[in-house]
């Protein structure tokens, strides 16, 4: 079209030659545009399947996610899962209970048969008294320097 141009003098003929080259240099940056954006989304696309991909439940359900069907044995599985998790919760809480039930009859135990020869033994009733005095005297000097410290923190935060 150039060369047709070029050798006639018209100006309409050069000016539509100047308005096609304009149409053609934006449609070409339309379609760069356009194109960039085409594989940033394939990209995208390909991040997300390789995403979802590795997210499946441990490859043991069929790859067809799209539907209700999956989604159902999807969330089964879950609920299976969680429900075993409890249950072995349970258990451990049953088998903790049974020791501090066992722990709770061996001190009792324990604490009868002191105070048994306690009773029938008045020097040992004395030394039992005088660990009882030494304790309570432990809890109140503990008491008083905890009690102590936390006046301390609070004064330095009401401080600052």
């Amino acid at each position: 079209m150039q060369v047709w141009v070029s050798s006639g003098t018209s100006d309409v003929l050069s000016h539509t030659l100047t308005r096609h080259k304009e149409i053609l240099h934006d449609l070409n940056q339309e379609f760069i545009r356009l194109r960039s954006s085409f594989k940033a989304r394939r990209e995208h696309e390909a991040l997300l399947q390789s995403f979802s991909a590795r997210d499946s439940v441990n490859g043991d359900l069929e790859k067809n996610s799209d539907s209700a069907e999956q989604a159902l044995l999807n969330e089964q599985a879950i609920l299976q899962r969680s429900t075993g998790q409890m249950d072995n919760v349970v258990l451990h809480a049953q088998a903790t209970l049974g020791a501090l039930v066992f722990q709770r009859s061996t001190f009792g135990n324990i604490s009868s048969k002191l105070t048994n020869v306690s009773s029938r033994l008045p020097s040992v009733n004395h030394v039992l008294s005088a660990i009882r005095r030494r304790k309570s005297m432990d809890t109140i000097i503990l008491s008083l320097v905890a009690s102590a410290c936390t006046i301390f923190i609070l004064l330095y935060w009401l401080s600052k």
